[in-house]
């Protein structure tokens, strides 16, 4: 099923251009059109171009027409430009159909554009990171955005640690959570959304987290940031996605992500979930970021149904 794919670059320039080239090739291998935008291996210190070239590339990608709007990469960058982002021209490409896609430093393009406009964007692939990797892309992740684009994608489903406290279930062993907003994304951008506009006030929500290079306890100063800015007592669940890519050291003592895990279920009254495959690793799903979900857990089986978020 050949789409139209706008590759734009938001964020941190493009220093492997290596797989930037494999990203593009792979995805026009698959039959699509791929669409490169004219500032997308831009360079400006650590910036693919200046704040006003990125910003101009959101726009375009907005004006393209495009199926998807993908991500080069993430790194560092859209924080800062935020208040020059056209929320209204985002949302309108949104309602004509393209899907923005991306992850980690997006996250804070995909809050803005739910705080501002309501609008769903899609936590999901980079074009270098996942599409370009030397070798062989994940299969899942390919086969996730193929059923994001051809519209057939409904949701996921995850196994639970065994270590996972038992829910409240109805009497057929399901806990459930009811049409609920699906939002978050990388933790270390989200929690520096705390206070500013550009965080959504999601109330009885399914908050989703994931991170890389974070030790445990700098995760667990980042929840720590919204557990008392309140925003975790808002939500019905929250979901922990891939934590990866720390190194523990002697002076932890024993202290592990698991410990924050642990430590964070204390301070909330919605469960934790963890497994969810999702954040800085090779097999990942699509998330709808603002769309209304459903959550179900049977026994260690996790179910994320949005069937109606296309």
């Amino acid at each position: 099923m050949k789409k139209h794919i706008y590759i734009f670059s938001p964020s941190s320039a493009v220093r492997d251009k290596a797989a930037f080239r494999r990203g593009v090739a792979r995805l026009r291998a698959l039959g699509h059109e791929v669409e490169i935008d004219e500032a997308a291996l831009k360079s400006h210190m650590r910036f693919a171009g200046d704040d006003a070239t990125r910003v101009a590339a959101i726009h375009r990608a907005a004006a393209s027409g495009a199926d998807v709007a993908l991500i080069s990469r993430g790194g560092y960058g859209l924080t800062r430009i935020l208040p020059a982002i056209d929320y209204k021209r985002v949302a309108k490409a949104v309602q004509g159909g393209t899907r923005f896609v991306g992850l980690s430093d997006f996250t804070a393009f995909q809050c803005a554009v739910l705080a501002k406009a309501g609008a769903v964007t899609w936590a999901g692939p980079a074009v270098g990171e996942d599409f370009g990797v030397d070798g062989t892309p994940d299969d899942i992740m390919e086969a996730c955005f193929d059923d994001l684009i051809g519209g057939q994608g409904e949701g996921t489903g995850w196994q639970l640690p065994r270590n996972t406290p038992p829910l409240p279930a109805r009497k057929d062993g399901v806990w459930a959570v009811k049409d609920a907003v699906l939002w978050g994304g990388n933790l270390a951008v989200l929690s520096s959304l705390v206070g500013t506009p550009w965080l959504p006030a999601v109330k009885g929500g399914v908050l989703f987290l994931e991170e890389v290079h974070e030790h445990p306890y700098r995760v667990e100063r980042m929840l720590t940031q919204l557990l008392h800015a309140g925003v975790l007592a808002q939500q019905k669940a929250i979901v922990m996605g891939q934590f990866t890519n720390y190194k523990l050291v002697p002076h932890d003592k024993g202290f592990k992500l698991q410990t924050v895990v642990d430590w964070l279920r204390t301070q909330v009254k919605a469960p934790v979930l963890q497994n969810l495959p999702f954040g800085h690793v090779p097999t990942k799903v699509l998330l709808p970021v603002g769309a209304r979900i459903d959550l179900a857990v049977e026994g260690r089986d996790a179910f994320m149904l949005w069937g109606h978020a296309h």
